[in-house]
């Protein structure tokens, strides 16, 4: 089994998602275009895709202009019948890659917050692996329109479009669910001003609510993460 991974940003760990590839033994290529732009160059090449996070948003190719051919990527691994995930920004760049709206600023969420997956999520191999309602890790201020065809998996109450999936095994989700308390652990040191930004005490509150939410959504997050990888 080889994965390639696209990193977006500097501290960008595969956390549960990586847990369950080294459970199946798979091979990982990572890329960082953020850096120095370069992607997968052929998709015969591995046979599932990720794409993580990132500070930047899903339009910002002025800053990032590997952005419309990752979008592009995404979906020809998807016509090509691989397994895509692609989580937070990864699942907004999916949904451009599909011809979704990418909305900016509409959508803020930041900590532990419990998702409901749909009707259509509880009966998908993916999501119905995490249970009927679960807390999982957010961290994103934009949104997005499900693409033509787009089975939506779960929601919360802020955010109506938290997962999604296209045919087989093309799944977005805006939740973090790679992100154990270790991951979130780190993202609070490496980005710790704009996490009081976004949540003022947050450094202080932090380890209470990793101690209440963090067991639930780090057991939802593998569960997740083992049943996307089944479909590679």
């Amino acid at each position: 089994m080889r994965v390639a991974v696209v990193e977006n940003t500097r501290v960008s760990p595969l956390g549960q998602v990586g847990a369950a590839l080294a459970e199946a033994g798979a091979e990982i290529a990572t890329f960082r275009p953020f850096l120095d732009g370069a992607l997968p160059e052929d998709r015969r090449a591995h046979d599932a895709l990720v794409v993580l996070g990132g500070e930047q948003n899903a339009l910002d190719d002025a800053r990032h202009p590997y952005l419309p051919a990752l979008a592009r990527l995404m979906r020809a691994y998807g016509e090509a019948d691989k397994a895509v995930l692609g989580i937070c920004l990864g699942a907004q760049i999916l949904a451009r890659g599909y011809g979704g709206t990418n909305l900016l600023g509409t959508a803020t969420e930041f900590g532990w917050h419990r998702v409901r997956p749909t009707a259509a999520g509880r009966d998908d191999p993916v999501l119905s692996a995490a249970g009927p309602d679960f807390p999982i890790f957010q961290w994103h201020s934009d949104t997005f329109t499900l693409p033509e065809g787009a089975a939506h998996l779960a929601e919360t109450g802020a955010v109506a479009h938290q997962a999604f999936r296209l045919g087989r095994a093309v799944y977005g989700t805006q939740f973090h669910f790679e992100a154990h308390r270790s991951v979130v652990a780190d993202w609070s040191r490496a980005f710790a001003e704009a996490a009081e930004a976004i949540r003022p005490g947050w450094q202080r509150d932090h380890p209470t609510h990793a101690a209440t939410h963090g067991p639930a959504a780090d057991a939802a997050g593998l569960a997740l993460a083992r049943a996307w990888v089944a479909l590679i």
